[in-house]
């Protein structure tokens, strides 16, 4: 069966769980991740924690965390984002993919006008910034920043909303004077 989107998520927390706990190094942890949002079935996803313990309730287990903070509670009157990390992920690489679009057609004309194949230079554009993409990108995903991004993206959506109504009203306003 296909998995959906909050199956991905929950994997993903399992990982991040998993890397905190000490059970995946970095390495691994992030290899896994990109399975994770990469996987399409149940199957693909039941590989990736296959070899991990299964997650006990705080409440049930035998050991007390060493030096484990609590998640924040969830503020009152806050709203759970679905789909926040694909469109954050979206968001965040967006602009990465275009440009290596865009700089490996130039070297694709390039080549075809020299006829020959030439030093794909576009590497020198795709390494370092890859990288740092990357660095950035796992380093949200554990803070969870897609959804305070999602949050960010919704309240400036209304702020939007709210001041065209505002000016819609004043409109209508300005011609009843008239």
């Amino acid at each position: 069966m296909r998995a959906a989107d909050a199956d991905r998520e929950a994997v993903a927390e399992r990982l991040r769980v998993a890397l905190d706990e000490g059970r995946l190094d970095l390495h691994e942890y992030d290899d896994r991740l990109a399975r994770t949002y990469a996987a399409k079935t149940y199957a693909e996803l039941d590989g990736l924690l296959s070899d991990l313990p299964e997650t006990i309730p705080a409440q049930r287990a035998q050991l007390a965390p060493v030096g484990d903070r609590p998640a924040p509670a969830p503020e009152a009157g806050e709203v759970r984002h679905p789909g926040a990390v694909r469109r954050w992920l979206f968001d965040t690489w967006g602009p990465y993919f275009g440009a290596m679009t865009i700089t490996t057609a130039v070297w694709g004309a390039s080549s075809l006008s020299s006829g020959e194949l030439l030093y794909y230079w576009p590497i020198w554009v795709a390494g370092p910034w890859g990288a740092v993409l990357l660095v950035s990108t796992v380093g949200g995903l554990i803070k969870g920043e897609p959804q305070r991004w999602a949050a960010k993206q919704a309240r400036k959506k209304r702020e939007k909303i709210e001041k065209r109504a505002g000016s819609g009203v004043e409109r209508q306003g300005d011609r009843e004077d008239d």
